[in-house]
């Protein structure tokens, strides 16, 4: 009997323990939800620039599928390294995400200071927009109707007109470097603190000519406040079929492109990962977010985790010897 009694006490022991965990799971996997509030993007450069273009539109779309708000915070400051740094070392809890861009694998050869590793301290996660630089200048400034006047013009005035850019050591500095290099010009250089408040100024003739990410240029190229005079690349841009491409006006190596993406702090978990990747891929196939790409010239890569980390390796090695060159260095 003494027996059988340590028996039945094991047996009821057992199914307690069974109950009690069969009645954590729920609350466990209610913990493990994500998003069970709101989630923070940083974009590290002022409202108003490409990044905005495309992480406001994306956190709408994120919001209606997620009932969570993504809400972005602007953190702009030395061609998007001071946004970089807060996010780098943000809590990893899957509620801190950073949507950084081209800028971010060129800062590595220009800034011998930087205070994170792009590739140590932050995830990448998924490419979210590739779009094509477009040569633009405010035609009251510039009169130049075409890319061949426009040359002509800069070369027969060196050092007369001048270039904004998101900032210094930001792709549109490198683009306009570039561009001097290959064309034989000299245009001097303004950086602002991002690329909204270049382009503002170029809008309001306080700037002559930007190398700038279709994102953020197409609305203003179609109002007619810039003018559209070439298209970086070997083809046209289907939004605006009537601007040439680089290789058609004889750059045929002037191939910049403009892109953004999105990271998480290292130490982010991989199912948190995995699901800001799904929202991403949900979110891009609404007819909302289509529309809104296709107007800005805009692509979705779609890439896999280990293919973006993969084309953020050789975009830091391919601007590592466009710096080079130019001769950029930055304290």
């Amino acid at each position: 009997m003494m027996h059988s009694s340590r028996a039945t006490r094991r047996e009821v022991l057992r199914v307690a323990a069974w109950a009690a965990a069969a009645g954590a799971i729920p609350l466990a996997r209610a913990q493990q939800a994500w998003p069970a509030r709101n989630v923070m993007m940083i974009v590290p450069f002022p409202p108003g620039g490409g990044t905005d273009a495309f992480a406001r539109p994306l956190a709408a779309q994120f919001n209606k599928q997620t009932g969570k708000q993504l809400v972005i915070d602007n953190r702009g400051g030395a061609g998007g390294t001071v946004g970089a740094s807060i996010a780098s070392h943000a809590a990893p809890d899957g509620y801190n995400l950073f949507m950084g861009a081209v800028h971010h694998t060129i800062a590595p050869s220009i800034y011998p200071r930087l205070d994170y590793d792009l590739q140590r301290d932050l995830i990448p996660i998924t490419l979210v927009a590739s779009v094509p630089q477009v040569v633009v200048v405010n035609p009251q400034r510039i009169p130049a109707k075409n890319f061949s006047e426009l040359v002509k013009l800069l070369k027969a005035n060196p050092g007369k007109f001048n270039y904004g850019s998101a900032g210094n050591g930001t792709s549109h500095h490198l683009a306009g470097e570039l561009f001097k290099m290959q064309t034989g010009t000299f245009i001097t250089h303004i950086p602002y603190r991002g690329a909204g408040p270049a382009l503002q100024d170029l809008v309001a003739g306080n700037c002559d000519l930007m190398f700038d990410g279709l994102g953020g240029s197409a609305p203003h190229i179609k109002g007619g406040r810039i003018r559209a005079l070439m298209m970086a690349g070997r083809q046209r841009n289907a939004a605006f079929p009537d601007v040439p491409c680089a290789r058609e006006v004889g750059l045929p190596d002037y191939n910049v492109t403009s892109w953004y993406g999105i990271w998480a702090p290292r130490g982010t978990s991989a199912e948190v990962q995995t699901r800001v990747a799904d929202e991403v891929r949900k979110a891009m196939a609404t007819p909302e977010l289509k529309d809104i790409w296709e107007q800005n010239g805009a692509d979705f890569p779609n890439l896999t985790q280990p293919q973006f980390a993969s084309f953020i390796d050789g975009e830091i090695k391919r601007w590592a010897v466009v710096a080079k060159a130019a001769n950029v260095r930055l304290d």
